[in-house]
């Protein structure tokens, strides 16, 4: 019979591996059968204010580990080309985000209109994209709003009629910069999606 002694134990021990469960690390990569995002990522109750250092983020710094690929499974059950696989051209244009935002702007739109019809003209491509984050913020944050932006732009292309089986999304957070210094013009160039393609 347990003791109120064990049964606390128990119940410590159990609530010590949900917390250490959760706080797992990793890199996120989702295949294109993912939900539409609803809005801008302020709205999902994450702390962000212009006032604190937090990047398309807003929550307090803390050191971040480099966030590495992995392959996804597609919807019919195969894998997922490598993100090494992909190489990145000059007729699709990346597009930017506001601070802590993850909505396609207006400006933004009329590139994906220009990228939408590239990739619906080139049917035997597969799309890669990447969506990126600046620096401000921790390494989850910025993980988790990074794949915002490229589910969006994800879902940006499917609308105007790209297959959805040919586009794979993953998030490299902050970790791969275009431009490294610490002010404002810089930051707006990292908050990005990027694509890149593949031969089917």
């Amino acid at each position: 019979m347990f003791t109120r002694g064990r049964i606390g134990s128990v119940v410590a021990l159990l609530v010590l591996v949900v917390v250490m469960v959760g706080c797992a690390k990793r890199p996120a990569t989702i295949a294109a059968s993912a939900p539409a995002p609803t809005g801008a990522a302020g709205a999902t109750g994450s702390p962000a204010s212009p006032s604190a250092p937090a990047s398309s983020g807003a929550t307090p710094m803390q050191p971040s580990t480099p966030a590495t690929a992995t392959p996804t499974v597609s919807p019919s059950g195969g894998a997922r080309p490598v993100p090494r696989d992909f190489t990145a051209i000059a007729d699709l244009k990346d597009v930017f985000f506001d601070f802590d935002k993850y909505d396609i702007r207006p400006t933004d739109a009329k590139m994906l209109d220009a990228n939408a019809a590239w990739l619906k003209s080139h049917e035997n491509m597969l799309v890669l994209v990447e969506g990126h984050c600046d620096e401000r913020g921790t390494n989850e944050y910025n993980l988790a709003l990074g794949e915002r932006r490229a589910k969006a732009t994800m879902n940006y292309l499917v609308a105007q009629g790209v297959q959805a089986n040919r586009i794979t999304i993953i998030s490299y957070g902050e970790e791969r910069p275009v431009c490294t210094e610490h002010t404002e013009a810089c930051w707006a160039k990292n908050r990005r999606a990027h694509f890149l393609i593949k031969p089917r």
